[in-house]
């Protein structure tokens, strides 16, 4: 079992940055893919970005690409999210997630919510025009 929890989430103004943190316990960190979702109100939850076990392939949504960084410290058993620009629209609650694909699972089926066991409680990030 493997419990999740999120930090750094607050509010900024557009054009400022954030970092999340997801702090894992239990399981074997170092072997799960980790990944942020992120849901605004009324709004579906929504892949933003995932980071493979080894740390060596990432992907993001093309909303923001360019912007934010997804990584992983898997000593700390931390992964990360630097937002920079923000925008209004990336207002939301961002959710870490994990799951143990396997290594040839492909990026399409990584990057949908629905194939992740694991979740954290939420942060949330609001930015102000």
């Amino acid at each position: 079992q493997v419990q999740l929890v999120e930090s750094g989430g607050g509010l900024v103004q557009a054009g400022g940055s954030l970092r999340l943190s997801c702090a894992a316990s239990g399981g074997t960190f170092s072997s799960y893919t980790m990944g942020w979702f992120r849901q605004a109100p009324g709004k579906e939850r929504e892949f933003v970005a995932t980071i493979r076990w080894s740390g060596g392939t990432a992907y993001y949504a093309d909303s923001v690409k360019g912007r934010f960084t997804i990584s992983r410290d898997n000593a700390k058993k931390t992964v990360y999210l630097q937002m920079n620009s923000l925008k209004p629209e990336d207002t939301a609650v961002y959710y870490c997630a994990a799951h143990d694909f396997p290594s040839w699972q492909s990026a399409g089926y990584i990057q949908d919510y629905r194939n992740y066991a694991y979740w954290g409680q939420g942060t949330q990030v609001t930015v102000s025009s």
